[in-house]
């Protein structure tokens, strides 16, 4: 009965608020053992690691279970990003008190507040790095397709040095966490890695719009960036550009220029 009031609850509060984002920060479990039907099983439970996969956790803040199945199903299913970055501006503030006294407060506390600018809130996303110096240039050249194809954001190499001196590359991927699975299974299958090095970084980014405009040279996407809503650059796609200048036989520099005076 609790667990039904408890996400019929959260449904009926979410409908009410309509948030535009919903964000939480990574989740405690807590540490120790919980009593189940099935006897004595240690935190977390098997439910609420198997709900919790793919979400990022933490423990040990106390010695019993903080994370129910009900709590991480409701996490699970509603939160769009979990992350600890709390740069935004807080309108309301709510309390839910738990009745245990424990170390530390034992609250769920939520915030409703205003998102800050693009330039002020960091997105969050992942790097998949390996070293390379035993393969061939020309496998590398094709990994990269294989890596964009699979989700990646951007794919660089950066030319290092390894043991016994030998020359080598870097593989650096930044992808978003969906898409990380993928890139690793692409990575370890297609390269002679036999391992992989991950990470989170935050990055800014513009908002972003793509729209063809009409040249003189032809049909040409255009990629604006804008800050709060404000025009800040804008350019041509390259491979409407290259076509372009294919069909025409012209200098690809001189199709930029003519897009880029034409559309400023």
């Amino acid at each position: 009965m609790d667990s039904i009031v408890d996400i019929v609850g959260a449904a009926i509060c979410l409908d009410w608020l309509k948030p535009d984002l919903i964000l939480a920060s990574t989740v405690e479990l807590g540490g120790g053992f919980v009593k189940t039907q099935h006897g004595l099983l240690p935190v977390p439970a098997p439910a609420t690691a198997e709900i919790l996969s793919g979400v990022p956790v933490k423990s040990g803040a106390v010695p019993f279970e903080t994370t129910t199945p009900t709590g991480a199903a409701i996490l699970s299913a509603c939160v769009d990003r979990f992350t600890d970055d709390k740069r935004f501006t807080v309108g309301k503030t709510a309390y839910g008190v738990g009745h245990r006294d424990t170390e530390i407060p034992n609250l769920l506390r939520v915030f409703l507040g205003e998102a800050a600018s693009a330039a002020e809130a960091p997105a969050t996303g992942r790097v998949l790095e390996c070293n390379l110096d035993d393969m061939s240039s020309e496998i590398t050249g094709y990994l990269f397709d294989l890596l964009l194809a699979a989700g990646a954001s951007d794919v660089y190499c950066t030319p290092i040095f390894m043991k016994k001196n030998r020359p080598a590359v870097k593989v650096s991927v930044l992808c978003a966490s969906e898409a990380e699975p993928r890139i690793a299974d692409v990575l370890l299958r297609e390269t002679t890695t036999f391992g992989l090095r991950r990470f989170s970084v935050e990055k800014t980014s513009l908002d972003r719009e793509v729209r063809t405009v009409a040249t003189s040279l032809g049909e040409v996407r255009l990629k604006s960036a804008f800050l709060d809503g404000r025009l800040l650059k804008s350019k041509p796609e390259y491979e409407d550009c290259r076509r372009i200048a294919e069909e025409r036989r012209m200098p690809l520099r001189e199709v930029y220029q003519t897009v880029l005076r034409e559309t400023r």
